[in-house]
């Protein structure tokens, strides 16, 4: 077996500070002044430590059919996964032939993605959206034709026989859990395991930090996804700088409990990284942020107190309420914590108040909330705010990251420069020429800015998507990240999201997604009572948005930072044509694209009783 690695260096690092110095052009270089912590050559170098050190210690839970955990220590995963390694390596499975696993989190896919990894062969998580929606089949044919897999594993239970009978597979083995479902012939995940461990353990000591972990699917919002290559090295690094953020990390093991997607970075590279860097516990989530899901996660934390929790902003809007009002499971979730990290900036200022106030009732104190920019090129981390009470502040560079700021329309676009960017995206050198600037600097899309004009080096604040931004006809730039944050915060608890359209017209409008819950309690009614369908032609509703939209477009006058005319969608996003993403984030161009009907309806001559005319426009 593989030798344990020497645990790494666990001191205190200094606080964030880094140099900031201006060019010529005009661009910003901000460069941090820490040196990263050592990281190991490979990710699997931890499973190995923590196996010896901690053998029984749990690695990551599961609840059983009977909604009882069912635990996997370090020691048992690591003797598992030298055994389904080993049987990888007898199939020629390479970069041009890797696994690929079309099933949702679970111990089984944790176990298979890790013995890639341990022996050199890479894999890819693919969203179980594209075999379980309808209308997503093109995107898993799509991403199948693209990286010929030579294993493709079916994890999950017979959700999945549609997509398994759908696809043209090349010839790739299929692996499922007991070898007989699907009609198909297929190889058991038990019987995809060998006896020869050592061969496994040879085949890990030839991976390098730049050998391919996987493949990481964009969500394609521009078109079809891309397949971003991720490396020991840029996992490795990224678990390097988050150590420097959140030192607290490595005093004790750290516990999760996580529903976030491991087909995206945060669930499936951050989260469970942190969990084998740290030794840690991973317990799975099986719940969302939807009006049912909630409920299973509301249950877990209810058993399980962890000591970091790290989710996107849906996730913490939806979990607020139960916080908010359920002592137990208040007392509970803040027990052990440490902090909160939430991604990118997209988390407005009144629910981040709303989980400083709960951590107050809960602890006497405030838990701080951690915020951070990141992308799946990056995997993920690029900037820390690790002591902020603001929403979209996202502080300063991650140690080893260095950042340019590029004036781009007006704002600055924030590029990157470390080992934890991406060397491109398999198979498609034109998108990964396109997506590096002449310099090398690779093109977040993201904008930022100074959070103090006068003080650069006091941090960034988040700005939105460049690529999200548009022109009027009139020629004026609308800088859709900050007016969709000020709409969010103006229409909650009323609504989930907004979505922006006015390319190329007079002036704005927007499709408001409800939120079922605060509109019921508004309407005094269940929200079993309520539909999408019944929220958008209810009068006392689109009464009630169309006062806050006139009061909103007083405080915010312009035809670029005001709305003239809403709609209240009446079905929500959905996942099979991309409007949204497991995470529960809103695609804005897709959904623009699949209810043009609606934007159409939006610039009516005459438009129609369901359309929202704000008073001042």
């Amino acid at each position: 077996m593989a030798k344990p690695q020497t645990d790494l260096p666990m001191q205190a690092d200094p606080p964030y500070d880094c140099t900031v110095t201006r060019s010529a052009d005009g661009a910003w270089l901000m460069e941090p002044k820490g040196q990263m912590r050592p990281c190991p050559p490979r990710l699997t170098d931890r499973l190995v430590y923590w196996a010896g050190v901690a053998p029984e210690r749990t690695f990551i839970a599961q609840r059983n059919p009977q909604g009882e955990w069912v635990r996997l220590s370090y020691a048992d995963a690591l003797a598992k996964v030298r055994r389904i390694g080993a049987g990888l390596l007898s199939r020629q499975l390479s970069p041009e032939r890797p696994v690929a696993i079309l099933s949702g989190s679970s111990i089984e896919h944790q176990l298979l993605a890790l013995a890639a990894t341990y022996v050199g062969i890479p894999f890819v998580p693919v969203s179980p959206a594209y075999s379980l929606t309808e209308g997503a089949l093109g995107r898993l044919r799509y991403v199948l034709s693209l990286l010929t897999p030579g294993l493709i594993a079916v994890l999950g239970g017979p959700e999945y026989q549609r997509a398994v009978q759908s696809v043209d597979t090349g010839g790739a083995e299929w692996v499922t859990l007991t070898g007989v479902e699907y009609g198909l012939a297929s190889t058991s995940l038990a019987a995809l395991s060998s006896d020869d461990v050592a061969a496994a353990d040879a085949a890990h000591e030839r991976v390098a930090p730049d050998t391919i972990v996987k493949f990481l699917l964009t969500s394609g919002s521009t078109g079809n996804p891309k397949a971003v290559i991720t490396t020991h090295r840029m996992l490795t690094s990224n678990q390097a700088t988050l150590l420097q953020a959140m030192p607290f990390l490595a005093e004790e093991p750290p516990v999760l409990v996580d529903w976030l997607p491991w087909n995206h970075v945060f669930g499936g590279s951050h989260n469970i990284g942190i969990v084998l860097m740290n030794g840690g516990t991973y317990y799975i989530d099986a719940g969302k942020p939807t009006p049912a899901g909630i409920l299973e996660t509301v249950r877990n934390l209810r058993e399980i107190s962890p000591t970091v929790y790290l989710n996107v902003p849906r996730g913490y809007e939806a979990l607020l309420p139960f916080l908010q009002k359920d002592e137990a499971l208040r007392e509970n979730f803040f027990k052990r914590l440490r902090t909160t990290f939430v991604a990118a900036a997209g988390l407005s200022q009144e629910v981040w108040n709303g989980y400083l106030d709960v951590s107050r009732q809960a602890r006497g104190e405030t838990v701080p909330m951690i915020n951070g920019l990141g992308a799946t090129e990056t995997a993920p981390s690029i900037t820390f705010a690790t002591n902020t009470s603001r929403a979209g502040f996202i502080g300063l560079p991650a140690a080893g990251c260095q950042v340019r700021l590029v004036p781009v329309n007006g704002k600055l676009e924030i590029r990157v420069r470390g080992p934890m960017v991406t060397p491109g995206y398999w198979r498609d050198p034109e998108r990964t020429a396109a997506s590096y600037d002449e310099e090398g600097w690779y093109r977040m899309g993201d904008a930022v800015r100074f959070a103090e004009p006068d003080d650069p080096s006091a941090g960034l604040m988040f700005d939105g998507r460049i690529a999200e931004d548009f022109k009027l006809s009139s020629g004026t730039w609308v800088s859709v990240g900050p007016l969709r944050a000020a709409l969010l915060t103006a229409l909650s608890p009323l609504c989930l999201d907004v979505v922006i359209a006015g390319l190329n017209r007079d002036g704005l409008g927007a499709l408001v997604i409800p939120d079922v819950r605060g509109c019921a309690a508004f309407l005094r009614q269940l929200p079993a009572d309520l539909s999408p369908a019944q929220l958008a032609q209810a009068p006392e509703l689109l009464a009630e948005l169309k006062r806050r939209l006139d009061r909103f477009a007083v405080d915010h006058p312009g035809s670029s930072t005001s709305i003239a005319r809403a709609l209240v969608l009446d079905s929500p996003p959905a996942l099979g044509n991309g409007e949204i993403t497991d995470k529960g984030t809103i695609n804005q161009r897709a959904v623009l694209d699949s209810r043009a009907h609606l934007v159409e309806a939006l610039y009516a001559r005459e438009p129609g009783p369901a359309v929202i005319r704000v008073a001042t426009t």
